[in-house]
């Protein structure tokens, strides 16, 4: 897209809610939704959950454990790449359709995030608990503790320390799990959205952050409303990409509230996107936020600042599938 496209963008009044494509084909509805390529073995899992009678909260969670004990994703759990000072620490969150709610930030030692913060929902008066609290929390509850830096994401973070360059790349998610693993890559979560067999909603959101970021940093991926939101009555969305810029707009909730007004999944992603490049205008020309949601009749959609965000989709029937996002700076 050229820059005079981009500014027209830019500038352009908000989406009008209209049927997409998913609204307008008969078919079977789809019952969950991941992240990027490596969405796909995490649907997986939550289809092995819901056909042993599992929840749709126990379907999210099995998903985001998969994700977390794969080394060759860097972009969550063991094997996800440090911040600058060459520690791995993880960010989670998990809701359900009653509105329950768990996250953790900061969380350093313990592979399954998203089981800590579900333990945090069940088991505390909290919502969300933070670094040196939430390990021993996490230790307290029977997790076992083991050093996440595995020694091609150590060998990653020194060779950043040659240039100690920060500029996040559009993606990496994708590209550095399929090539690379262990490479530089900024920005990094996968987010899951299920339907359980009772038609019940959840969802969870787990990341290692964005790579080499200053220590303490707290992205959308942990705070309900920005990386994840649930409503039962209409559907669910989860973010990825830059999650300062999704923070912004408080991006899950906002896809959410558009389903409320008549929009489908696609439309809404798209309205959200579009009203953070107004907002922002420049500042994410070159950045990645991307947007996914699924509504409670069981369509799922998706849009992105950039091309090149995919994700993954479960049916009924328990066919999977990788879909591409339509892009605003396509």
């Amino acid at each position: 897209m050229s820059a005079q496209t981009r500014r027209a963008v830019l500038g352009a009044a908000p989406l009008v809610a209209v049927a997409g494509p998913a609204a307008a084909r008969d078919r079977t509805p789809d019952v969950m939704v991941s992240t990027w390529d490596f969405g796909a073995a995490a649907n997986a899992a939550g289809w092995a959950a819901r056909q042993g009678g599992g929840s749709a909260l126990d379907m999210v969670e099995a998903g985001g454990r998969v994700a977390e004990a794969d080394e060759s994703n860097t972009s969550v759990g063991l094997g996800g790449l440090p911040d600058r000072d060459g520690r791995v620490t993880l960010d989670a969150c998990i809701m359900t359709w009653a509105g329950d709610i768990g996250a953790v930030c900061a969380l350093e030692d313990v592979v399954h995030a998203v089981s800590v913060a579900r333990r945090v929902m069940e088991r505390t008066p909290h919502t969300m608990l933070v670094g040196a609290g939430a390990r021993s929390f996490a230790v307290d509850q029977g997790f076992e503790t083991q050093n996440l830096l595995t020694p091609r994401a150590e060998t990653a973070w020194r060779e950043w320390l040659k240039t100690a360059d920060y500029a996040p790349r559009p993606n990496s998610e994708n590209a550095d799990w399929r090539g690379t693993p262990g490479g530089p890559g900024n920005h990094d979560t996968i987010g899951l959205l299920a339907i359980g067999a009772d038609q019940r909603m959840a969802g969870a959101c787990t990341t290692s952050g964005m790579a080499f970021k200053m220590r303490g940093r707290v992205g959308d991926s942990p705070i309900i409303g920005a990386g994840l939101y649930i409503d039962d009555e209409i559907g669910g969305a989860t973010a990825t990409g830059v999650g300062e810029d999704v923070v912004r707009v408080t991006g899950s909730h906002s896809v959410v509230e558009a389903m409320r007004h008549g929009f489908d999944p696609t439309a809404a992603c798209r309205a959200v996107i579009e009203r953070l490049a107004r907002l922002r205008g420049a500042k994410v020309a070159a950045s990645q936020v991307a947007l996914l949601a699924l509504d409670k009749a069981g369509r799922a959609g998706a849009f992105a600042l950039q091309p090149g965000f995919t994700y993954a989709v479960t049916d009924s029937a328990g066919r999977t599938r990788i879909e591409r996002a339509g892009a605003l700076f396509a």
